[in-house]
Order: C-alpha cells, then sequence, then structure tokens
C-alpha cells in the first residue's frame, strides 16, 4: 500500500502530470482560462524562439541566451526554481531588486566604452538628447491612454532609452510591481535592436541621406579622455544628484580605462566582472518569463508601450540629424541618429551595417558612437529626473 502511494506521488510531481493545469472556476473568461491551463508549454515554445535568435540568428546572444534559459527554467512545473527561495529567485532579489546589477554592468559599459567620438564630435550630443523623447513619449501614453500610476509611467517609459540597467534601476525603486516586466522587455528590445531598428531607419531616410559620407573624427588626446567622465559627473552632481549612482558607476569605469594607470581594474570590468553579471543578470531576468507572471493583460501593455517607446526613441535620433543637416555645411548621415538610443554598441553596428548595405564604403561605426555614447549619459539623466519628479 505504501509502495503503491509512494509510486502515486512520484508520478504526480512529474512534468508530464503539472505542465497542463486543472481549470480554474474562479476565471470566468475563456481566454484567462485557456492561459492558466496552457500557459507553460506557451511560455516554453517562446523560450525556445528566443534561444532560436540567439543561437541561429546572433541576435545579441549574451543577453538573449542566459534570457530565454532563464525562462525554460522559470516555466519547469514543481522545482519552484524562480521562486523566493529558489536560485534564480535568490538571485534576483539579491541583484536586481536591490539595484546591484545595474550599477556593476554600468561600470563595465564605462570601461568598454570609448567616449573619443562623442568628444571629437559634440553635435551629436543633441542626437543622443534626441532619443529620449521616446522615454517621455511612452509615459504620457501610459499615464493618459492606459491608466498606469505616474512612478508605473515613468518606469515603462525608460524602456525607450534602450538600456536594460537603467530600467531595472528606475523600476526597482518606483514600481517594483512592474519590475519583471519591464525588464524582460527591456533587455527583449535591446537584444532585437538589429531586427526593430532597420525598418524605421528605411522608412525615414531616403537612399540619397542614407549615403551621406562622413569626414574621419579628429584624434582625441589622452587629457580630453580623463577630463571628460569627470566633468560629467560633477554636471550631474550638480544639477542632478538623482542619477549620480548611474553615472558614478559608468563615469569611474570609464576613467579606469582612460586613466592608464588601473589596467587591472579596467580588464577586470569590461570582462570576467561584467560577464559574470550579465550572466546572473540574464537568467534571473529570464526568471520572470514565468506564465503566471508573464501572461497578463498589464504585462501586454506594457510589452507594447515598450516597443512604441523604443521607436520613438529610435524615430526621434533620425529626426533630429534631419533637422541639424538643415544648418549644416558638412552634412550627418540621419543614420547614426538612430544610435541615440542607450544599447551600447548594437545600436551603432546596425547604423553601420544600414549604411553600408547602401554604400559599401560608408563606414559610420565610429560616427554613431557618439550619439550612442550620449544616448547612454541621456537615459541615466533622463532616470535621475523620472526618479526626481516621483519622490
Amino acid at each position: 500500500m505504501q509502495l503503491t502511494e509512494g509510486l502515486l506521488n512520484l508520478w504526480n510531481s512529474t512534468g508530464i502530470m503539472n505542465f497542463i493545469k486543472a481549470a480554474d472556476p474562479n476565471i470566468t473568461s475563456g481566454f484567462e482560462q485557456f492561459l492558466h491551463q496552457f500557459g507553460s508549454p506557451i511560455m516554453i515554445v517562446i523560450c525556445l524562439f528566443l534561444l532560436w535568435l540567439g543561437i541561429k540568428k546572433q541576435f545579441e546572444p549574451l543577453l538573449l541566451v542566459p534570457i530565454a534559459f532563464g525562462g525554460l527554467l522559470s516555466n519547469i512545473p514543481v522545482c519552484d526554481i524562480a521562486g523566493p527561495h529558489g536560485f534564480l529567485g535568490i538571485v534576483y532579489e539579491m541583484g536586481i531588486h536591490k539595484g546591484l546589477f545595474p550599477l556593476i554592468i554600468f561600470m563595465g559599459v564605462g570601461a568598454m566604452t570609448d567616449f573619443g567620438p562623442l568628444i571629437a564630435n559634440p553635435k551629436t550630443l543633441l542626437l543622443g538628447g534626441a532619443a529620449q523623447f521616446g522615454i517621455f513619449g511612452a509615459l504620457l501614453m501610459a499615464l493618459t491612454m492606459f491608466g498606469f500610476s505616474l512612478p508605473q509611467a515613468a518606469s515603462i517609459g525608460i524602456i525607450g532609452g534602450a538600456d536594460g540597467p537603467t530600467s531595472i534601476f528606475v523600476t526597482s525603486q518606483l514600481a517594483p510591481e512592474l519590475l519583471g516586466a519591464i525588464a524582460v522587455a527591456a533587455y527583449s528590445y535591446m537584444a532585437l535592436v538589429p531586427v526593430i531598428q532597420p525598418p524605421i531607419m528605411k522608412l525615414l531616410t531616403t537612399e540619397k541621406e542614407r549615403k551621406i559620407q562622413m569626414k574621419q573624427l579628429r584624434a582625441v588626446s589622452k587629457r580630453e579622455k580623463i577630463v571628460f567622465p569627470l566633468m560629467v559627473l560633477v554636471l550631474c552632481a550638480i544639477f542632478l544628484p538623482d542619477a549620480c549612482p548611474l553615472i558614478g558607476a559608468l563615469t569611474f569605469g570609464n576613467l579606469c580605462k582612460e586613466c592608464g594607470v588601473t589596467d587591472r581594474l579596467s580588464d577586470t570590468m569590461q570582462n570576467a566582472l561584467i560577464n559574470i553579471v550579465t550572466i546572473f543578470l540574464g537568467l534571473s531576468v529570464g526568471s520572470k518569463l514565468s506564465a503566471d507572471q508573464f501572461l497578463t493583460v498589464q504585462t501586454l501593455f506594457i510589452l507594447l508601450l515598450g516597443i512604441i517607446a523604443f521607436s520613438l526613441a529610435t524615430a526621434a535620433g533620425l529626426l533630429m540629424a534631419k533637422f541639424m543637416n538643415l544648418f549644416l555645411k558638412e552634412k550627418i548621415n540621419p543614420l547614426i541618429g538612430s544610435a541615440g538610443v542607450s544599447a551600447v554598441p548594437m545600436a551603432a553596428r546596425v547604423a553601420n551595417k544600414v549604411g553600408l548595405e547602401c554604400n559599401p564604403q560608408n563606414f559610420l561605426l565610429m560616427h554613431a558612437m557618439g550619439p550612442n555614447v550620449a544616448g547612454v549619459i541621456g537615459s541615466a539623466v533622463a532616470a535621475g529626473i523620472l526618479l526626481s519628479m516621483c519622490k
């Protein structure tokens, strides 16, 4: 008898018995009932598709593969690996909910980023600034059309910066109840930059504009590269202290890279440290792809507003470049305006790729890094503004 009960308990604990849930009599909507019963298999298919994009199509695999695999783990029934006491749940609580991972990632980004293109061509700062329009445009939509509160709308809007660490940092302080959906949306759209941006770029520019070749940037001295991050930090401390955690981490990483006396620290931030954090961050973000948390109407609204914010940011950078060309003798290729979003260096590489498609001699990568770096700074500044507004 005991052996029979034990075998029955073993059978009832298998994935076969638990992948499809029993109907919930409290759910009256047929669609919601379907999601309740078949949510885990649906999410597993979605995660496998994300893995395919990361491995086969190589859409930012360093982000997409850990996120998708974390999603697979979180949808395995019974084991509760993403719960409060599970492995992914513990990592999520300590690294994302507490806001530690975003700051470490920003240090690594600072150590890997060359501010030289922005220093050499300061006009591109305007392109990075214009791209932040997506953040505030989506904020207004979330506030007025979808009924989110101001802190929630601010957290959703920051997705438009295409900056996962910034999105996590802001949301953990303003709307922690939305952290899972916003983190997934922010990192998913970052990973899908090569898919989302090119159609917008081609729609808003002519072939003639995409063929514009830009002159080689001037050489930037070591002194300029050392002074620049310090100047950015001082200005942030004076005008927007709420952005100092992010700006401080970014500028510290960059200073260690440029000063020439902390190569070991810079190398650690660029490689070992950021790689370790990326692994845990991707897995823990993916843990929020569990069916019960992700397949909700609110999540769908967040995903919709996120893609709108990102598209608006891309379009605003492109249109700002076209506007600037009305007054400049040396024209800017509008494609680099799309790099004003903060996805470094993904957006710059996409701008370069689209430019090369029109003109095989049109190398835009270094020119696009200017607005790309400006976008990183701009999204951190936007985060500080939102945190100040919602205090």
